[in-house]
């Protein structure tokens, strides 16, 4: 696996709807840019060489850098894989749906939901939104958000940006009903 660069991004609510956010809400995003394992393969058939160069190691790379950057334990959680215009979005997939990355977080975040995800195609520098959801239970609306990430210098063609994101609680001041009220 060969990475271009490693990038960490957290923020810290304080303020929302004009009110405070006490505790400050908490998201952080990790990012590996790597080359594309299959890049100038043309087609692959089959792409499980590269899941079993990259996957794994890719997993193990991030989450501690992840949940560090979080600072607090982790409620809410996603990922992403933006390939470079000369790969294919189904390299990206390879990379992130596979039990070989996400277990990795899934663990050490005591978590047991499917972590949700954003993938595509894209050129350097575009601003893409990874989703999360709770780490337990994937119907508790106020985890369900978004968090927007751009890096400007990547990915390039043939490299593939890979990311984890993680949440130290739900939306500030969510107020939604929960999804039984529904029912």
């Amino acid at each position: 696996m060969n990475i271009r660069k490693i990038v960490t991004l957290s923020e810290e609510i304080l303020t929302e709807g004009g009110r405070p956010v006490t505790p400050g809400a908490r998201i952080a995003v990790a990012i590996a840019v790597v080359e594309n394992p299959w890049a100038g393969q043309g087609f692959v058939e089959d792409l499980s060489h590269g899941i079993d160069a990259t996957a794994s190691d890719l997993g193990a790379l991030l989450t501690p850098k992840v949940i560090e950057a979080l600072g607090a334990p982790v409620e809410a959680y996603g990922k992403a894989a933006i390939v470079g215009i000369e790969g294919e979005v189904e390299h990206g997939s390879a990379l992130i749906h596979t039990l070989k990355f996400g277990d990795h977080y899934r663990k050490a975040a005591s978590a047991t939901t499917l972590l949700p995800a954003v993938e595509k195609r894209a050129p350097a520098g575009t601003v893409f939104d990874i989703p999360m959801k709770h780490i337990t239970d994937a119907t508790i609306r106020s985890h369900h958000q978004t968090v927007e990430v751009r890096i400007a210098d990547a990915p390039h063609p043939g490299e593939i940006l890979v990311a984890l994101a993680a949440s130290a609680q739900g939306r500030p001041q969510e107020r939604l009903a929960p999804l039984t009220t529904e029912q």
